[in-house]
């Protein structure tokens, strides 16, 4: 038998199971178990997942931070303040073609920077912008593709779960990832304000301002912007400004968020037991579908290993004579594949752990920490992406829910311009490491 045939065997087991719909914890753990069985393994080396799993999941500190920011997050969605800031927006931004698109794009990065839930974002701003998008007449695609896209940044912008995940994975800092995810954050942000104002200026039909503009005092709609931005930029300040400070790790910051979230709910009478109890459900739920992905995946990687897996990978990519940039690219494209139809738990949890080492062992004129984390930000893009890429991108279904009249396939062609845009702030985050490194090494 080859030397290889196990655990390519494992993987096509693994692609099988997926596709099975089985719980993909369930499939992780499962087909680990079934090939130590089958390929013989000792018994005793699988004391060796427990171990793992005791250690590097249920007692790990860091992962207690998931839990809190998700709690933050609803927490703030329920206190009305983003739906507050949304109506401040749109008034600043109504008399000007495409107002309702930038304000979509600006609460986005609020958002994203506030709460980091995709589901609530997309959602939230579907039930409040896509109405009043469609009453002036706005492209359907342009707009569904707005809203979907905008509403993922929180999965790249701190405090990302996306982000905790990854520095547990790869044994990197959680802060110095939250600060390198700043710069294509914003970067990514940036690009979707130019397409909308060259669709605005080049095709303002798409973006129409209304015909006749509601007039209202500028400077008291100022004021009102102002006061709606007061608590979230306190809030972001709290959990990033502690955690840049150096006055709190990400866990500690994380319990300050979440205090901060449920200060914000009281004071706008929005905290009651019912959405106490309802936030700790979803807190919980979310928590559990990961922490059971990460005991699975746990159980997967200590046996691939043992079966040769790792080899397998560095062979494959044969990185002692190629490109290192070629290399890159290859897992790049494979990640971005794998999107379409994996979630970015099951890619991060799976995927990551095989080819983090081959990356660590290339040489592109970096220190080898600056390295990964410039890698696992590029990785966080690149798995953005996968929020929007039909069939199974999330996103899309969020939005299909609350717009069940808007058919699928204008949605799927309204976020194929968001799609290319995120692939060309990949590309720049690939060419320009500094986009990442800067303020991670500014800060130490």
């Amino acid at each position: 038998m080859n030397e290889y045939a196990w655990p390519s065997l494992m993987l096509l087991a693994l692609v099988a199971g997926v596709f099975s719909g089985y719980p993909v914890a369930f499939i992780l753990a499962g087909t680990g178990i079934i090939f130590a069985v089958l390929a013989d393994v000792p018994m005793l080396f699988l004391s060796m997942g427990v171990q793992r799993i005791y250690s590097g999941t249920l007692t790990n500190w860091l992962l207690v931070a998931i839990p809190l920011f998700v709690f933050m997050g609803l927490m703030l969605e329920r206190s009305g303040i983003a739906e507050r800031l949304m109506r401040s927006l749109a008034s600043l931004f109504r008399s000007t073609p495409g107002g309702y698109a930038f304000a979509v794009a600006v609460i986005g990065v609020i958002m994203a920077a506030s709460t980091g839930i995709i589901g609530a974002s997309v959602v939230m701003m579907g039930m409040m912008a896509l109405p009043a998008m469609r009453e002036a007449k706005y492209d359907m695609r342009l707009a569904s593709g707005l809203i979907a896209s905008s509403g993922t940044l929180g999965i790249l912008l701190p405090p990302s779960i996306m982000l905790i995940i990854l520095g547990d994975q790869m044994r990197l800092s959680v802060g110095d990832l939250f600060l390198g995810a700043i710069g294509p954050g914003l970067l990514l942000a940036g690009l979707y304000f130019v397409y909308l104002a060259a669709v605005a200026n080049f095709t303002p039909h798409r973006v129409p301002a209304p015909p006749t503009p509601e007039r209202r005092s500028f400077l008291p709609t100022v004021l009102a912007l102002a006061r709606d931005l007061l608590a979230p930029a306190l809030l972001i300040l709290s959990v990033l400004g502690t955690i840049v400070a150096g006055v709190a790790t990400p866990t500690e910051s994380a319990a300050i968020g979440a205090a901060g979230a449920m200060l914000l709910a009281f004071v706008s009478r929005q905290l009651n037991l019912g959405v106490l109890r309802e936030a700790m459900y979803e807190t919980t739920k979310t928590t559990a579908m990961i922490v059971f992905v990460m005991i699975g995946a746990s159980i997967f990687s200590v046996v691939f290993r043992r079966l040769g897996g790792d080899a397998m990978i560095v062979d494959f990519f044969d990185i002692q004579d190629s490109n290192p940039y070629w290399v890159l690219f290859t897992i790049m494209a494979l990640i971005f594949i794998l999107g379409f139809f994996l979630d970015w738990v099951e890619i991060t949890l799976v995927v990551v752990p095989l080819v983090a080492p081959v990356v660590a062992l290339l040489d592109f004129g970096l220190r080898s920490d600056q390295v990964m984390i410039w890698f696992a930000i590029a990785l966080a893009v690149n798995l953005q992406t996968s929020f929007l890429t039909p069939p199974f991108g999330y996103a899309l279904f969020y939005l299909r829910g609350i717009a069940s009249d808007l058919p699928i396939s204008v949605i799927y062609r309204g976020v194929m311009p968001f799609v290319l845009i995120q692939i060309t702030a990949l590309v720049l985050v690939i060419l320009i490491p500094a986009v990442v490194l800067w303020l991670p090494m500014a800060a130490r």
